[in-house]
């Protein structure tokens, strides 16, 4: 296996598990669906480990993140779920991590988020994995499936829409 590629299930959890977490919490907007999202993106990695072929591991990383969270969506889609009554939602908040853990974690204001959230999902993506995650544009290529000059154009106007959102 080539050098960026950890060697155990154990090693990709502690080395990207935050940043999986970042990634899902900047799709979903909410910390509970963040934390949802990240724990399905590693039982997939767990299961896709085995037969990762060597190339980019973080694209392939955040392709799983990317299609688990559609796949999410899809499935949200044709199952509308509603809200718990407030008494049984109180065993939610033991299992969640605190305000305080939540903030700690994040760089980016909540006007950011916000205005990150209402962008369309292509360019909320793009954005995301560019200027939160880091990823180069040929990793977001491989990852979205879409060509390097798609890539650039969603963050240049996804970027001009955040502008726009926070003036």
């Amino acid at each position: 296996m080539p050098e960026d590629v950890p060697l155990s299930w154990e090693e990709v959890a502690r080395t990207h598990g935050r940043k999986i977490y970042n990634f899902a919490y900047r799709l979903t907007g909410n910390p509970d669906d963040a934390a949802d999202l990240a724990q399905e993106v590693l039982l997939r990695v767990r299961r896709g480990l085995a037969s990762y072929q060597p190339g980019s591991f973080e694209g392939w990383l955040w392709r799983i993140t990317r299609n688990a969270f559609l796949d999410d969506v899809r499935r949200k889609n044709r199952r509308p779920t509603s809200a718990l009554p407030d008494e049984l939602d109180r065993f939610a908040a033991i299992s969640t991590p605190s305000p305080d853990d939540v903030l700690a974690s994040l760089r980016l204001g909540e006007d950011i988020q916000k205005a990150l959230l209402g962008l369309p999902y292509d360019f909320r993506e793009a954005v995301v994995m560019c200027d939160v995650i880091g990823l180069s544009y040929d990793e977001i290529a491989l990852a979205s499936a879409v060509p390097v000059g798609t890539v650039r154009s969603r963050i240049h106007r996804g970027r001009k829409m955040l502008r726009e959102a926070l003036l």
